[in-house]
């Protein structure tokens, strides 16, 4: 079987746009496409005029900067045996980013950014909740100043209550940074949530595309009226 077959899309620069699907339509392997982690066998990913293999081939750094992800289960992400201080650092480390001091108060100004106390810092992943490490991670992945975030399920494994904490977050980075996210879940209605445009896979096909209102209140296809009755129940 084909995990995707013919999917083209495109993002503007600060631009949201929602991929909505049930498991299995081929959501994760589009972002681990984009994000460098999977070889498509045909087609190309671009980001600024630029192809993927270009960038991984001759400055591959500068790619990881420019896009960086945010995953499901936010304690997997993590080393249970460093502390959060030392997570966030690490790209800034990897990247050779500035001083040792400077990483420290970089460290305490984007724990500020997600809403989380600098002293948490000096703590270990266990020692937070589900809530706040997710916004350990998303520090983790501002900590490079990209231009896009990939959140491949960021919020399914959190309370509901969490799940709007983190959107909001996320809609605020969005609207003061100018970050542009690529949003991935199989809720059409917490896609609705964030996105401006929306794109619909099954079976790893494209089958509706639109702006988030356009999608949601008038779906063409029987697969995402599916989709928008099944987020209607919840």
């Amino acid at each position: 079987m084909k995990a995707l077959d013919g999917v083209s899309l495109t993002m503007g620069s600060g631009e949201v746009v929602g991929l909505v699907g049930e498991s299995g339509s081929g959501k994760s392997t589009l972002a681990n496409v984009v994000l460098g982690l999977v070889t498509p066998d045909r087609g190309v990913v671009e980001l600024e005029g630029r192809s993927l293999a270009s960038w991984l081939k001759d400055d591959p750094r500068a790619y990881r900067r420019r896009v960086q992800a945010v995953f499901q289960q936010p304690a997997l992400a993590l080393d249970p045996l460093r502390t959060v201080g030392w997570a966030i650092a690490e790209p800034l480390v990897i990247h050779r980013l500035g001083t040792r001091s400077g990483r420290i108060d970089r460290v305490d100004e984007l724990l500020g950014k997600v809403g989380l106390d600098a002293e948490l810092a000096a703590r270990r992943p266990a020692e937070l909740s589900g809530g706040q490490l997710q916004r350990v991670n998303i520090a983790r992945a501002l900590a490079l100043e990209p231009r896009l975030l990939v959140c491949d399920e960021a919020v399914s494994s959190l309370d509901v209550s969490i799940q709007a904490q983190i959107l909001n977050l996320l809609l605020d980075l969005h609207r003061h940074d100018g970050l542009a996210i690529l949003f991935i879940s199989h809720d059409l209605a917490v896609v609705r949530h964030i996105a401006d445009h929306v794109v619909v896979l099954c079976d790893g096909r494209l089958i509706e595309a639109g702006r988030v209102e356009q999608v949601v209140d008038h779906p063409q296809e029987e697969y995402t009226r599916r989709l928008v009755a099944a987020a209607e129940a919840r």
